[in-house]
């Protein structure tokens, strides 16, 4: 748990005004217009997106799984944990469960919730991330646009030296890495 202070409000900054800049299904893009502190007025992009959950599954040899995907905004593949966006309404834990199954083919006896993450600044998304233990394999039931993903197992440490000497990029899996190599008592 932080002992770090956090507000949900900000006391130096009301919004006056704010319009749609843009819709795609559960994806909106908005333009809020606030006044500061200072009594400037200023404004902010918001992009709200759905939530996601990030899975860092250990075997009981030490091992882990990645996942490679095309990312087409980056025009690249990208190494990361198995990860998906939640469905509306959808419970963190059974997302991470989900997309396990999807995206790994594993099923998980115990799950240790890693906290929340935030991607970005300018995104309302959350990112709950989680630490998935006592795995049993099953079929992949992957999403369409995840038919080439490819899943690669290797040892846990590995793949966190990646994630810290940026061979992973994609920063959901870089801290869910982080914080699972806290949890398993690995030392960073």
């Amino acid at each position: 748990m932080s002992r770090l202070p956090h507000e949900e409000t900000s006391p130096h900054q009301r919004v006056v005004g704010s319009r749609e800049a843009g819709r795609h299904g559960r994806f909106r893009l908005r333009y809020d217009e606030v006044v500061l502190g200072s009594g400037d007025q200023g404004g902010y992009l918001v992009i709200e997106a759905p939530s996601s959950a990030f899975v860092v599954p250990v075997f009981e040899d030490g091992t882990t799984v990645l996942v490679r995907q095309w990312r087409y905004p980056w025009g690249a593949t990208s190494w990361e944990v198995p990860a998906g966006t939640l469905g509306d309404g959808e419970d963190p834990l059974e997302g991470a469960k989900r997309e396990l199954e999807e995206e790994a083919g594993l099923r998980a006896e115990q799950w240790v919730p890693l906290g929340v993450a935030r991607g970005s600044a300018v995104m309302t998304t959350r990112q709950f991330l989680f630490l998935a233990r006592g795995l049993t394999e099953v079929e992949r039931a992957p999403e369409v646009y995840e038919q080439d993903m490819v899943v690669l197992r290797l040892p846990f440490a590995e793949a966190l030296a990646e994630a810290l000497d940026g061979g992973i990029q994609h920063s959901g899996s870089v801290t869910a890495l982080a914080r699972a190599a806290r949890a398993l008592g690995v030392r960073i």
